[in-house]
């Protein structure tokens, strides 16, 4: 079986609130052996890292850049792309399933792309619930309940 791959994307600008979210998502998904995908940056990718790496969980850095050197200290595995925000749709097509927690434009771009793809999209603290195809959650807990429901439902790994 391959890796278990979850997107979990949000602002590279994160509130304090959106940040410990996503940390604690960051150490539900790693306890339950999922890899998190992410733009490998600060805010909510940062926080959602942290929380993976601090549960013993694995990370995957899809990188603006050339260096890997960008990627967040919490990053296992930095991919640099030097494809700017072109890698958004990198990361919202490697995970079987995604996970907004706030965020902005480019988070939104990456909804797209994913809900395009077929890739089951949930947010947690957005604004991106409205979106049809996007399932709203109130809490990390529900979020894992999402990402489990998939994978058990056949997205399985990537």
């Amino acid at each position: 079986m391959g890796a278990r791959l979850v997107s979990v994307i949000g602002g590279a600008s994160a509130t304090d609130r959106e940040a410990a979210l996503a940390a604690e998502l960051g150490g539900l998904l790693a306890r339950e052996g999922f890899t998190i995908v992410c733009g490998g940056g600060s805010g909510v990718m940062l926080a959602a890292c942290r929380g993976a790496a601090e549960a013993g969980g694995a990370t995957l850095g899809i990188l603006r850049g050339t260096d890997p050197a960008e990627a967040n200290p919490y990053v296992t595995i930095a991919v640099t792309t030097g494809l700017g925000s072109s890698r958004n749709r990198i990361v919202a097509l490697s995970g079987s399933a995604v996970v907004a927690v706030g965020g902005g434009y480019g988070t939104l771009s990456e909804i797209a792309f994913a809900l395009q793809a077929g890739r089951p999209v949930c947010a947690l603290v957005s604004r991106w619930g409205s979106i049809e195809g996007v399932t709203e959650v109130r809490t990390p807990a529900e979020a894992l309940a999402f990402v489990i429901r998939q994978d058990n439902a056949g997205g399985g790994a990537c």
